[in-house]
């Protein structure tokens, strides 16, 4: 054995037996290697080692001439997946008692729907596993376990064992993973396709011959057909012989098997046929099958990505970089650094489009900024300066200078993503039902196949093979395993591309179901903040509302934010005001072209105009609605009255509701006479009013008691108790509250129509759902008895079983290119009140 990094003794100047570099003091890992303990320098080296001993190649320390190269342990394991095996936190007393820790996968080697049934009946098995639902759409595995019974080790080899390879959700990677099986499935494709027509050049002349070939000529075409089908068999059709595999190693076979056994079996047949020089042989049935069956999951494939190309559009939207500008507004000079480096009231510049890294306010430069990704909206939206700009906003216009408000970790568009993240989870239970089915289906088919083989076998044994190979491969659980899934993910898209994200896989289903729809008032079925709704005044308008705009610009009051906001939206005069001054609760003062001006309440500006009120000013203002008073030396001006007002689209959006045959009821903590007022300006008749947040959810509970399906729709944060609560649930999200969010689904867009444009889609795809269930069952209750009797070849079987599959597919796919339209659109839109005086 060679001298160098024996490794005998111990302490300093040690050397690694493995890689001869010096042992650090006190850490040495050993190993027994040739009958005597040596010590290595590294978990690296030790685990090398092992595998060089276990292997029974032990010899090789006696024949190198020279120290192994040093193994650094990260290449053992890539480190974002050694981050996984980290100890956590500890969890603090309130959930203490949750043992359980989640993990998102991504999972490389999904062939069909029926690799993901075979990854959650192999994952629920495994002692700690809580919860394994894997998104066909999207090839993310959701777990959650506890990790001292499952470790993340432990989960990784179980799906290696099946020939999956996992690894952190990563959007750019799961994205060059997809397309490299993408190109593996085509090249597949692709070898089979050329192997079909080769094979079918010889399979041709003896269908259509009546005078038959010679026999020197027929054994030559037979064993050219075998030569030209071996490609397809071992290599084509390696996915599914590799998912029978997987299956039947996990005690769980699954949908690709009778399809391998079918392969196989009429291969094996007809190249024994072959070498005996007679019988039937099936080699243009058997490419055909494996090309058929490779295309349907090709475009199933296809039809699954587009499903997530919404989600990834998102998942992928983050910025890089960013550029600082430390030394702003003295200093322009810009620093690029790393998005997720930023922090809040750091200062940035958006260059024409540039991607908002965090959400922002703009300090310099108003702009228009594209949000569709985070709305759905396709039109450029104005911001000014002082508003707040969304992370993942597209500059469209000039460059401007933003001050973060929220670090890039705490965005709007972080928050979605870490909801979209977890999109696809749980499954409805249309879905679980067609998983039981298919799973039984499997083995009931085995059944049947061999129960056909016997009795052809009494019957014409010349016809039972082909027979029970018909049986095999005319069978189409991959149509009942799709009918769901495929539609749910196309449904999921198109309404994530309207701005409405679906956080949980019951949604759609449930809200098809739900009977009673409850609504939040404030931020729900009103705009959540205050806006002018009239402006009373004998003089004009514009310039009333240009002093008040003017004289609240620095302020933080939202009454004082709703009157700036006005005068941006009319685009009043902007003037300049001299010893402006607050007094507290009561309003501000200063001078505009040198008159003296007070914007607040009565009794403040009362002492400045002096004069009694005028009969304009005197108007009755709405119920919920609080006035503001302008006056100057001169006399009073205007009134202002401003209040929650209610959305543009909140009339239509219940009238959709009341179409669909829903109840509809206002649920809120405010004064019964503002929830009466708004419930009546919005077409609901029933109101709750002056509840607490324990009040609502016992009132919804209540509901769910007397046999109600309920879809609740609040805003997110203040509602989360009764969201959760809800059969299915609807949030107005916007800003930093998305992290919050307790909901099933979050309207990214803003617009409370979008609620009745999901419920117009969940009525569309369980209709198509069940259009592709009845399909699956229908064709396999006509075709598999035909089968049986005889009445299809192989070939045929081959054809209906593909067509089956892809007609499921197809028909799913028609969600993700209709509109999606609600009843809501042919409702007019509430008018905005109108301002007295305006011109």
């Amino acid at each position: 054995m060679s001298s160098e990094g024996s490794g005998d003794g111990s302490g300093e100047g040690t050397l690694c037996f493995h890689c001869g570099q010096p042992v650090p003091a006190g850490q040495a890992w050993t190993l027994e290697i040739g009958g005597a303990r040596r010590e290595l320098c590294c978990v690296g080296c030790q685990s090398v080692a092992r595998l060089i001993v276990d292997s029974g190649c032990e010899d090789f320390y006696l024949r190198r001439t020279a120290p192994s190269a040093r193994v650094d342990p990260e290449q053992l394991l890539p480190p974002e997946l050694a981050l996984l095996e980290q100890p956590q936190p500890a969890p603090d007393q309130a959930h203490a008692a949750d043992a359980s820790a989640e993990l998102v996968l991504s999972i490389d080697g999904l062939r069909c729907s029926a690799c993901v049934w075979l990854i959650e009946k192999y994952l629920a098995r495994l002692p700690g596993m809580q919860m394994a639902e894997m998104n066909v759409a999207t090839s993310r595995l959701h777990l959650r376990r506890d990790p001292a019974l499952c470790s993340t080790a432990t989960i990784l080899r179980g799906l290696r064992g099946l020939g999956y390879t996992a690894y952190p959700f990563d959007p750019l990677r799961q994205g060059e993973q997809a397309r490299r099986a993408s190109r593996r499935l085509f090249r597949q494709l692709f070898i089979a396709g050329l192997s079909m027509m080769q094979v079918m050049m010889y399979a041709v002349p003896v269908y259509m011959t009546h005078e038959g070939i010679d026999p020197d000529m027929m054994s030559l075409m037979r064993w050219a057909s075998l030569f030209l089908t071996i490609p397809a068999v071992f290599y084509s059709a390696l996915p599914f012989f590799t998912g029978a595999w997987a299956g039947l190693r996990a005690r769980a076979p699954g949908m690709d098997l009778p399809v391998a056994i079918g392969i196989a079996a009429a291969f094996l047949a007809s190249a024994i046929a072959t070498w005996r020089g007679e019988g039937e042989i099936w080699f243009d049935s058997v490419s055909m099958f494996i090309f058929l069956l490779l295309g349907s999951r090709y475009l199933e494939a296809a039809a699954r990505r587009k499903s997530a190309s919404a989600l990834e559009r998102m998942q992928q939207a983050f910025p890089a970089s960013a550029l600082l500008a430390p030394g702003y507004p003295e200093q322009r000079e810009t620093t690029l650094v790393v998005a997720a480096q930023l922090r809040e009231g750091d200062v940035i510049l958006a260059r024409p489009g540039d991607t908002i890294a965090a959400d922002a306010c703009l300090l310099e430069g108003a702009g228009e900024f594209d949000l569709a990704l985070l709305s759905g909206e396709s039109r450029p939206q104005s911001f000014q300066i002082g508003q707040e700009a969304p992370g993942g906003a597209v500059n469209l216009s000039q460059p401007v200078f933003l001050r973060v408000v929220r670090a890039t970790g705490e965005s709007t568009l972080a928050a979605l993503t870490r909801l979209a993240e977890q999109a696809g989870q749980g499954k409805p239970a249309l879905a679980q039902w067609a998983d039981v089915v298919a799973s039984r289906f499997v083995v009931a088919l085995l059944l049947l196949a061999g129960a056909t083989f016997l009795a052809w076998q009494l019957i014409d044994p010349t016809r039972a093979w082909s027979t029970a190979i018909a049986v095999l491969v005319v069978s189409c659980p991959c149509a009942l395993s799709l009918a769901t899934p495929s539609a749910l993910a196309a449904a999921t898209d198109r309404l994530l591309r309207a701005g409405t994200l679906i956080v949980r896989g019951n949604v759609l289903e449930t809200l098809q179901r739900a009977d009673t729809i409850v609504f939040d008032k404030t931020g729900t079925l009103t705009q959540g903040r205050p806006q002018l709704t009239a402006l009373w005044s004998d003089v004009d308008c514009q310039r009333s509302l240009a002093i008040a705009a003017a004289m609240e610009r620095g302020s933080l009051h939202p009454l004082a934010k709703a009157l700036v906001e006005e005068g941006a939206r009319r685009q009043v005069d902007a003037l300049e005001v001299e010893q402006l001054t607050s007094v507290t609760g009561a309003g501000m003062q200063g001078m505009i072209e040198g008159d003296l001006y007070r914007i607040g309440s009565r009794s403040f500006v009362a002492g400045l105009a002096g004069t009694a009120l005028p009969p304009v000013l005197l108007q009755s203002a709405a119920s919920g609605a609080g006035s503001v008073y302008l006056g100057s030396s001169d006399g009073w001006l205007a009134r202002f009255d401003l209040a929650d007002a209610l959305r543009t689209d909140a009339v239509a959006t219940v009238a959709a509701f009341r179409a669909l045959g829903l109840r509809t009821i206002l649920l809120s903590g405010d004064q019964p006479e503002v929830c009466a007022e708004v419930a009546a300006a919005a077409g609901i008749s029933e109101v709750q009013a002056a509840c607490t947040p324990q009040g609502k959810l016992d009132y919804v509970r209540n509901l769910q008691r007397d046999g109600a399906v309920v879809a609740i729709v609040g805003d997110g944060i203040n509602d989360a108790a009764m969201l959760r609560a809800g059969d299915v649930s609807f949030a107005m999200g916007k800003g930093a509250a998305l992290a919050q969010v307790s909901a099933d689904a979050v309207i990214m867009s803003d617009r409370l129509q979008a609620v009745a444009d999901c419920a117009a889609m969940a009525q569309r795809t369980m209709h198509i759902v069940r259009q592709n269930l009845v399909w699956a069952a229908t064709y396999n209750f006509l075709a598999i008895p035909a089968a049986a009797f005889g009445l299809l070849d192989p070939w045929m079987s081959a054809v209906g079983m593909s067509l089956s599959s892809l007609l499921v597919v197809g028909n799913a796919l028609r969600l993700s290119r209709r509109q999606v339209r609600s009843a809501a659109e042919a409702q007019p839109a509430a008018v905005r009140p109108a301002l007295a005086g305006a011109a």
